[in-house]
């Protein structure tokens, strides 16, 4: 069988002259030559890498934690076959820790005039823009021994968005939806603003749902039936500013905030009501305006892709302007952001009166669940210092809500794993009881 690449360069070393190959000068230099010629000619045969084409195809979307591909489709033009060695190189955050050199280096071989493609498999660890780096190649000769080497530049962008884990309260809160609205058995009496029907009386209802006209016309008692109002707005304005970069476990509480508000867009859409969203620090950083609802919650996921907090204190004034100006009829402000007491008495406390004389208004921020182990923390002496800590963490952030609260402002705090489903059960009862 023919022997090929390294295996036929020292094949061809062993049948030279025994002579030759001992340690004399002439064998060293008859072995030095047929070395260099062998690597001369093994450079010559290797396929150039400048006149290569590259092109790029697949994902440019993946939810954070999904895997994505992108392919890479490598030309050869010229009469060499090529035997190459890739590097795709795309940002450390591109893949789970450890995995990068499996996934980003290939090996192809592409016969002359003809092309392969190559896939590099993402698994990006962060939300935003991924840029795919500089492609590597290097090219080798039949006998392996010298390569030629260059770099191109192929553009590819692929969108990493925010996971929407809560989508899996969505269900259970469609179906609560479903009773409120009347298309369900169960009837919400006496709630909502809208006239629905009419229906025979039941013991239990409220009295005041009676329609005395109906029931002189009939020999039995008639009451109305009510419908949650559609078509509301809602701006929901997420805090970008320094306190939404503090880490809540694995996250920051802007990643937290962003799930909660994409799980009340997609409820709000579903019953009907229009869904704007501000993010906003010193200025604003994204905004989203007027979609039909069905492209609500993919322009919320794009638009929140990129959206990083910015270690600068959020200005209250100019966020509540803002806000006015983006709803200046009546509809429900959901602000998130943080309870912490010193930038939410400098800052928004004092011009809450402008928005609530105007809207409805929810606060939901963020809770630390490791704050309440400490202030549960018993048995050694840096226990109850801790625990003391916690207390009184605990104790200035109820304050912080009872305060916004006598402002007419309806507080949601929760943790992390909680907020979400919390602030849509919040959207509920305002929508059953009419207040939006």
């Amino acid at each position: 069988m023919a022997l090929t690449g390294r295996a036929a360069l020292l094949a061809a070393l062993g049948s030279l002259p025994v002579g030759i190959l001992e340690p004399t000068w002439t064998g060293m230099l008859a072995v030095n030559g047929t070395l260099a010629l062998a690597c001369a000619v093994d450079y010559a045969l290797a396929a150039p890498v400048r006149t290569l084409t590259l092109t790029r195809s697949g994902d440019t979307s993946v939810r954070l934690g999904d895997p994505a591909e992108v392919h890479l489709t490598v030309t050869n033009p010229s009469t060499r076959m090529l035997r190459a060695r890739i590097r795709d190189a795309w940002p450390p955050s591109s893949w789970l820790p450890g995995t990068e050199a499996a996934a980003s280096r290939h090996t192809v071989t592409v016969p002359a005039g003809e092309r392969r493609r190559i896939t590099t498999r993402l698994r990006p660890t962060r939300r935003g823009d991924r840029r795919a780096d500089r492609v590597t190649i290097r090219s080798y000769g039949p006998f392996g021994l010298l390569s030629r080497q260059g770099t191109h530049t192929v553009p590819w962008t692929v969108r990493v968005l925010p996971p929407f884990t809560s989508r899996k309260h969505l269900p259970s809160r469609l179906a609560r939806l479903r009773e409120l609205d009347g298309r369900t058995s169960v009837l919400t009496r006496g709630e909502g603003t809208e006239f629905d029907s009419l229906r025979d009386y039941v013991p239990g209802d409220d009295t005041r749902s009676i329609d005395w006209r109906a029931t002189a016309r009939q020999d039995k008692v008639a009451v109305r039936t009510w419908r949650p109002e559609r078509d509301r707005h809602i701006l929901i304005c997420l805090d970008t500013g320094r306190t939404s970069a503090g880490r809540v476990g694995d996250a920051p509480r802007l990643d937290s905030a962003m799930d909660a508000a994409l799980l009340l867009a997609a409820l709000a859409t579903r019953a009907g009501d229009r869904v704007d969203l501000l993010a906003h620090d010193r200025r604003p950083r994204a905004q989203v305006q007027g979609r039909s609802a069905a492209d609500v919650l993919p322009a919320f996921v794009n638009a929140m892709a990129t959206l990083e907090p910015e270690l600068v204190e959020t200005d209250a004034r100019t966020l509540v302007s803002t806000v006015l100006r983006h709803a200046p009829r009546r509809s429900l402000v959901v602000l998130l952001t943080s309870l912490d007491a010193a930038p939410m008495e400098e800052g928004l406390l004092p011009l809450l009166p402008r928005l609530t004389q105007r809207h409805t208004v929810v606060l939901a921020s963020v809770a630390d669940p490791h704050i309440a182990e400490m202030a549960n923390s018993r048995g050694t002496l840096d226990a109850v210092y801790e625990a003391a800590a916690g207390a009184q963490s605990l104790a200035v952030r109820r304050r912080t809500a009872e305060q916004l609260t006598r402002h007419g402002v309806h507080v949601v705090d929760a943790t992390p794993d909680t907020l979400a489903p919390a602030l849509a059960d919040a959207y509920l009862a305002l929508k059953a009881a009419g207040r939006l």
